[in-house]
């Protein structure tokens, strides 16, 4: 199951950075250093698991894939995005990102930030014009992404995270920030696949779903907490010890080290939980969550 898993993830990493190129390129006549930044920032690599999780959801609810594929686009430059924005100086100040330098440090700060902002009207723009799709279903689509990036998730997630350094803060709090700057993209992501389905009135299928989107974007961010005193920097494409330097607080440092891992452990065993109520193959799925506690980078 492993290796079908393996091959069907680099499968849709193919398929998402030959959309995504393709969607760029009609950009290429504008040949300017924010063109290349963006570019440069969005097709950098990465594992891609917010395009899998709407290309695994639509297909096992029976969409075809060429119905996804500006949906995924579209989470991929929001995640790319955030990317660029949390390295900048004046957040995490990180140099180094999926093994490459960050996209100020290859430009500079001001087309960093400007490949920022274009990547995420490029997301909205891609599903606005997605001629696959009904007017619900777009409605349906970009409510999902701004809901999930914006001051109800992803950035309230890294505004509570930016002001939580240098402070000891509990659990709860710690989850907070995390269910909205990791697991909201990856919630949203989970809905962008749904809302194309003949199910997308489902509301138990729903509700089953979310519950497994909520359990693997936590469960992420603790093995993004692991990585950053266990991992290398070769493996994981940033800097080890990241999180540590600029005293955040993260699940290691609040349960310790094997607390973490069972913390992670637990939030697998929830995820294929909320599986087991659902009515279709969720082999995919189940095999995601695995590779979520368990990948060394």
């Amino acid at each position: 199951m492993q290796h079908d898993f393996s091959a069907r993830l680099q499968q849709n990493q193919e398929r998402i950075n030959a959309f995504l190129a393709q969607q760029l390129a009609d950009y290429a006549a504008c040949d300017t250093p924010l063109i290349e930044a963006m570019s440069y920032t969005v097709l950098l690599g990465g594992k891609r698991i917010r395009p899998f999780l709407i290309y695994t959801v639509g297909q096992m609810l029976g969409v075809p894939l060429t119905k996804l594929d500006r949906s995924a686009a579209a989470m991929e430059a929001i995640h790319a995005y955030s990317l660029v924005h949390d390295d900048l100086p004046a957040m995490d100040n990180d140099m180094l990102r999926r093994g490459q330098p960050t996209c100020h440090i290859a430009f500079d700060e001001a087309t960093a930030i400007l490949a920022g902002d274009a990547l995420q009207t490029f997301a909205f723009e891609l599903v606005a014009n997605d001629s696959q799709l009904t007017a619900e279903q777009k409605i349906a689509q970009i409510q999902w992404l701004a809901a999930s990036a914006g001051a109800k998730g992803m950035c309230l997630g890294q505004s509570l995270d930016l002001q939580s350094e240098n402070k000891a803060i509990s659990l709860v709090v710690l989850e907070q920030i995390h269910r909205h700057k990791t697991g909201a993209l990856i919630e949203a992501s989970v809905m962008l696949g749904f809302n194309l389905s003949d199910y997308a009135q489902d509301s138990r299928i729903k509700q089953a779903l979310l519950h497994y989107a909520q359990s693997i974007g936590l469960a992420f961010q603790v093995q993004d907490d692991i990585l950053d005193i266990v991992g290398e920097s070769e493996k994981i494409g940033k800097t080890v010890g990241a999180d540590e330097a600029l005293n955040k607080s993260t699940y290691p440092k609040l349960l310790g080290l094997s607390g973490a891992k069972a913390k992670a452990d637990g939030l697998y065993q929830s995820a294929l939980a909320a599986l087991n109520e659902l009515p279709f193959n969720t082999s995919v799925l189940a095999a995601l969550a695995h590779f979520i506690i368990s990948r060394e980078s």
